[in-house]
């Protein structure tokens, strides 16, 4: 991606058929590439209808409209073109093939475009890592954190502070460099120790949050003794047959994944092997990544048949304290209500505190109620939290920050002043990496491999 003398192409639209598709070209020939096709340069940024032809034979390929945006005033930086021509697949075929036999030309690698435009200083790291995510949001409270995060939240936040920094490190060296001169004032360090604590305690409050949390979306595992109808459960959240269902024990050995989109949230469903002692080695392989699964959720289902329960069913009593779980009693439709009632109450004394949740995941009675629990659980869990902070990378930056304040703040007014100034100097630095002025070259891959061609 380093070899900014090319010029890259891509198909940056849907993959054809479709009714338009969008050429883009990036790169110090992008103008002869319209030249070569359409013969002319557009006017800047006015889209113009156009005849695209072969560069060798002149064959016409398609009808279109053509953009030219010349640099630095474009996306990436450098002189783009677009063209939006009729989404054929022999057309899009065609197009391509055109543009690579154009000397200096060269199809894009996944995530260039965005790359040459963090390295034009288009867009910072966490703008970067805002546009990632808001292409891969699934869900509506996904799509508004990502584009907060595109648009400049974090990135605004951090330049703030880093302002900040910079005063008080001016102050600092002024203090250190001319305090023989009449005419620098006294007590810059106490200035500059007035700057550093409330923004300290700022850049450490925000290292705090649990954005990433709804990136990753609620987990939640579906567990139990086996054919108690969590596979049925699943499928039913689902609404669609997600999950194998079968009267014998066992059917299910591996966790099966669903992921949804509750009221806006995304929330992922576990459907996980009975839990059991198990002879058999595929199940009992199948109950310890069950057992995995739910140890790691959000939130734990636990689900009984309420027809064979007990009232202290199993290995419910040994999961985790600090684990959220809710038991559902499944099967309803088969007991009476007076049965119902008083296993409600056998339940409430047994297991104090616990959420009771009645269903019938074969008929649907009281899903509904559950569907509305779960989504009011998750408003809870992803609004508890602010969403600055996004990806663990932010949160390892703003806590290098953080703790490079913090020990200034511990040299107070009697410390060395170099010392104070260095440890300012690595709080700067850590929030330059955060928004990728200095020393990312170590991680810029991993961000960007995860784009597909053509962003």
């Amino acid at each position: 991606m380093s070899n900014h003398q090319d010029t890259i192409f891509a198909l940056s639209s849907g993959r054809p058929p479709a009714a338009i598709a969008v050429v883009r070209i990036s790169g110090p020939r992008a103008r002869a590439a319209l030249e070569a096709l359409i013969g002319r340069v557009p006017q800047p940024r006015i889209a113009s209808f156009s005849r695209l032809c072969d560069p060798q034979s002149r064959e016409l390929i398609d009808e279109g409209l053509a953009l030219w945006f010349p640099g630095p005033r474009s996306e990436t930086g450098e002189d783009v073109a677009e063209l939006q021509v009729h989404g054929g697949r022999a057309i899009v075929a065609a197009l391509l093939q055109a543009l690579g036999q154009l000397e200096g030309f060269r199809l894009a690698e996944p995530g260039e475009f965005t790359r040459r435009a963090f390295d034009h200083g288009r867009l910072d790291l966490t703008a970067v890592e805002g546009l990632a995510d808001l292409i891969y949001a699934e869900t509506e409270a996904q799509r508004r954190q990502a584009l907060r995060q595109f648009k400049g939240l974090l990135a605004d936040r951090t330049e703030s502070w880093r302002s900040r920094l910079i005063g008080a490190l001016a102050l600092l060296e002024a203090s250190i460099d001319f305090s023989d001169e009449g005419d620098v004032p006294e007590g810059l360090r106490h200035k500059a120790l007035h700057i550093l604590g409330p923004l300290g305690a700022e850049i450490r409050h925000a290292g705090t949050g649990q954005g990433d949390r709804l990136r990753e979306g609620l987990r939640v595992a579906i567990a139990g003794p086996p054919n108690v109808g969590k596979s049925t459960l699943l499928n039913r959240l689902a609404r669609r047959e997600a999950a194998i269902v079968s009267p014998h024990a066992g059917t299910t050995r591996d966790v099966i994944e669903v992921r949804l989109d509750l009221e806006g949230f995304p929330v992922t469903l576990l459907d996980t092997a009975g839990l059991r002692e198990a002879s058999d080695p595929v199940e009992q392989e199948g109950v310890r990544r069950a057992w995995s699964a739910v140890t790691e959720a959000d939130l734990v289902l636990w689900v009984n048949d309420t027809t064979t329960m007990d009232p202290a069913p199993g290995r419910l009593a040994t999961l985790p304290a600090e684990l959220v779980h809710w038991i559902i009693l499944n099967k309803v439709d088969l007991l009476s209500p007076g049965s119902l009632a008083e296993l409600r109450s056998r339940l409430s004394v047994s297991m104090p505190g616990n959420i009771l949740l009645t269903i019938s995941a074969a008929t649907g009675a009281g899903v509904d109620e559950l569907v509305r629990a779960l989504a009011q659980f998750a408003e809870r869990f992803f609004t508890a939290e602010p969403a600055l902070v996004t990806r663990e990378r932010h949160r390892l930056a703003l806590r290098a920050a953080s703790e490079a304040l913090e020990e200034a703040l511990r040299l107070g007014p009697s410390g060395a002043e170099e010392l104070l100034a260095e440890q300012v100097r690595l709080a700067t630095r850590a929030l330059e990496r955060l928004t990728g002025r200095i020393g990312v070259e170590d991680i810029l891959d991993v961000i960007f491999r995860d784009f597909c061609i053509g962003k």
